[in-house]
């Protein structure tokens, strides 16, 4: 949805005229003159205005006539500044000092590996983290410690911690009843006791360590040193006390569960010889079932009678073959027999006596012949020897085999048996699974009991620190500072009374800017008369100062009235408070006089509120005019990310007023209608308290951009007629404004140029 509104052709010349007055001209030297009176005609009722020139602002601040207005003002900077080196003197004398003692604690996590539980020996101790460091530091000023440390040294008796045994002054009671410090007579003693002692304790982890200082102060130097000592002792003591505490609610623990467990034990244990006993399922060796043993035995016979049965019919096949192709017999049976040994040793006898004979006799020497024939019959005789171990170990062969075939019956009985008791030994494994997983826990919960409860009786437990640093007794005091205090002081005072003096003399030297160029002196309402006189008074022109920017030329007309609707208007805007946050500046007048009644009621909200005005228009140059920085970035750059926040966020010459232009000249104004630019505006909104957008006709803007939460002021053409002034007022409320006002007219430059004069004041 778009706004559109009627343009009037009177725009280009309003432009023209403040663009041309806008340039500055170089003031020419003109010597005092003083203007005659004027008269002009008012209508009746109206009241004498009487309008007074002031200087005109240069901006720069005179360091000359500071440096004279301090030289000649020093008296009140030496007098302040001497006194308070003579008060802080004092104070830091007659207060009682204190002295500050320190001790040091590592905190190692060590624990004696002798004392340490079995489970945690073979695993690395892991190093403590700035949070466990930090909880330590935390121990150290718990209560519990604090009152002991408390009773340990007697600091309740002593006045310095208990300031009722030395009176209260009256400056404290008198605090004291009025509400600013508490009453000590309403506390009790170890209220007070314990606020003291906090108060002079300090204990902190030193960065990138793991070490505590201990630090105490206190008037006898002595006690602080006692203190700090008995504090890092009564740490070492609690932490031993912690781990005793725990040892022993362990022990406790853990002999209740023992007890628990041996009768669950006893009970599994049980539940597991009764059912054996009832299946008949013994254990043998090797804690298995005596079937299961009996298999395995006979499976391991069956085995090595089948193995004998093989060898001896393998031996037996080898002696037969050898037999029957006439080779030597060479097997080991053969061999081993003792008569195959003796008839052996006779053939090589007669082997050699052949051997003999035939050196000397011939082959048919009877003697020949007759050692021949015996080597025959003992052949013969070794052959009948070799076939009867054959035959003796087929026999072997045979006995083996029928050995074998005994076992495979057997072992079949076996196999029968044991799976007829399959099921009854899955239950029998379940209920020693269970009995053995209760009898392993009953034994880990008395290791771990009679660990808890060796430590229990250990008197010096190892704790997670060790003293470092003990501390020693100061002699020098660490409060008050004196030096610094009385530097402090002293150069505090000489700032502040020199700075009072500046002060003074920047607003001396800034008063005549404060003064309004075209002020009205007095409205006062008198009975009607026909003729009422403007007196101007006599006007010095300076001959170095440039003329302000958009000054128009001085008419008699210059209108009131648009003020006193334009003031009216901020006051409106002003009692709203936040529902007037955002204001969107419209109507069919030219883009100039929009503009130019932007900037005056932006000014007049500038003056006790902080206000931006946001250029979304960009029909007119003045904005750019009056801005500290012409050639500032706008919304376009900073929607194309060339420009941040703070870039684009300009101030205005005359005014606290802060600016911020559409973009510089040639952009591209599509990049208005980014929804990033209502995210921009939000972001104002929760910068300043005030927030009005220059919409000129909102011929391209988007509609929620402009109407969402806010207020709308329309500024109309000055021929407008009344019923279209009503009509539009009706449809911008329908539109989303939530309150929308109708200026009788736009301001005219001459009128906004009083604005800023205004403001300065």
């Amino acid at each position: 949805m778009r706004l559109a509104f009627w343009r009037d052709s009177k725009a280009k010349a309003v432009i023209e005229r403040a663009v041309s007055k806008s340039r500055p001209k170089p003031a020419p030297k003109v010597e005092p003159k003083v203007e005659p009176k004027i008269e002009a005609e008012v209508e009746a009722g109206a009241a004498p205005v009487t309008t007074k020139p002031a200087q005109v602002e240069s901006g720069d601040i005179d360091l000359r006539a500071l440096g004279a207005a301090l030289a000649r003002k020093r008296s009140w900077i030496i007098v302040p500044t001497m006194l308070a080196l003579v008060a802080s003197l004092a104070v830091v004398n007659l207060v009682t000092p204190r002295y500050k003692s320190e001790a040091r604690i590592l905190i190692d996590g060590r624990e004696n590996v002798f004392l340490r539980p079995n489970s945690d020996r073979t695993e690395e101790r892991q190093a403590l983290d700035a949070e466990a460091v930090t909880s330590q530091v935390q121990l150290v000023l718990s209560r519990d410690l604090a009152r002991e440390i408390i009773r340990k040294n007697k600091l309740a008796e002593r006045p310095e911690f208990d300031p009722v045994l030395q009176g209260v002054s009256p400056l404290k009671s008198l605090a004291a009843l009025i509400g600013i410090a508490r009453d000590p007579f309403s506390m009790t003693p170890e209220e007070r006791v314990l606020d003291a002692y906090y108060e002079r304790l300090q204990a902190y982890a030193v960065d990138k360590s793991r070490v505590i200082v201990i630090e105490f102060q206190s008037a006898d130097p002595e006690l602080a040193a006692r203190v700090a000592n008995s504090i890092a002792d009564g740490y070492l003591v609690l932490q031993q006390g912690v781990r005793q505490e725990q040892a022993k609610n362990a022990s406790q623990w853990l002999a209740g569960e023992i007890e628990s467990l041996r009768k669950k034990v006893s009970e599994a244990e049980a539940r597991v010889e009764d059912f054996r006993s009832k299946s008949s399922l013994f254990v043998g060796t090797n804690n298995t079932t005596l079937s299961n043993q009996q298999m395995g035995e006979v499976n391991t016979q069956l085995n090595n009678a089948r193995s004998m049965k093989a060898d001896a019919e393998s031996k037996a096949r080898l002696i037969k073959e050898m037999l029957q192709t006439g080779k030597p017999i060479e097997a080991s049976e053969v061999v081993n027999s003792e008569l195959m040994r003796r008839l052996s040793e006779q053939r090589v006898t007669l082997r050699a006596q052949l051997a003999e004979q035939s050196s000397t006799l011939l082959g048919n020497h009877p003697r020949i012949k007759e050692l021949k024939a015996q080597l025959g019959d003992l052949d013969n005789q070794i052959r009948d020897e070799a076939a009867k171990i054959s035959r003796s170990l087929e026999n072997d062969a045979r006995i083996a085999s029928g050995r074998v075939d005994g076992l495979t019956v057997s072992l079949e009985q076996l196999k029968k048996q044991a799976a007829s008791t399959n099921g009854q030994d899955v239950q029998l494994r379940a209920l020693e699974r269970e009995a053995k997983a209760q009898r392993d826990l009953l034994e880990t919960y008395l290791a771990k009991y009679r660990e808890a409860n060796t430590r229990e009786t250990i008197d010096t437990a190892p704790t997670d620190g060790r003293i470092i640093s003990r501390a020693m007794v100061s002699n020098t005091p660490a409060y008050p500072k004196k030096l610094p205090i009385v530097l402090i002081a002293t150069i505090a005072t000489l700032l502040l009374s020199s700075g009072v003096v500046v002060t003074g003399e920047l607003l001396r030297q800034t008063a005549p800017r404060a003064a309004a160029v075209f002020t009205p002196a007095a409205v006062r309402r008198e009975p009607a008369v026909a003729r009422q006189e403007l007196v101007v008074e006599p006007v010095v022109a300076p001959v170095t100062e440039e003329p302000a920017p958009l000054q128009p030329e001085i008419t008699a007309d210059a209108g009131v009235t648009e003020f006193a609707e334009i003031e009216h208007l901020a006051d409106r805007l002003r009692a709203a408070g936040a529902a007037a946050k955002k204001v969107t500046v419209l109507g069919t007048a030219p883009g100039a006089a929009i503009t130019l009644s932007t900037l005056t009621l932006a000014r007049r909200l500038a003056r006790d509120a902080r206000v931006v005005v946001v250029d979304l228009a960009a029909s007119s140059p003045i904005i750019a005019a009056v801005s500290v920085d012409a050639s500032a970035p706008g919304l376009a750059e900073l929607m194309q990310g060339e420009a941040s926040f703070a870039q684009i966020i300009t101030r205005d010459k005359l005014s606290r007023l802060h600016l911020v232009m559409a973009g510089r000249p040639g952009f591209d104004r599509s990049l208005l209608q980014s929804p990033r630019v209502a995210l921009a505006i939000d972001a104002l909104l929760r910068a300043y308290d005030h927030v009005l957008i220059d919409a000129g006709s909102a011929s391209d803007l988007p509609a929620e951009l402009l109407t969402a939460h806010a207020r709308a002021v329309v500024v109309p053409d000055a021929s407008m007629a009344a019923d279209a002034r009503t009509l539009m007022c009706e449809q911008l409320r329908e539109v989303g404004f939530s309150e929308v006002t109708m200026l009788s007219k736009p301001v005219q430059p001459s009128d906004a140029m009083e604005a800023p004069r205004v403001v300065a004041a």
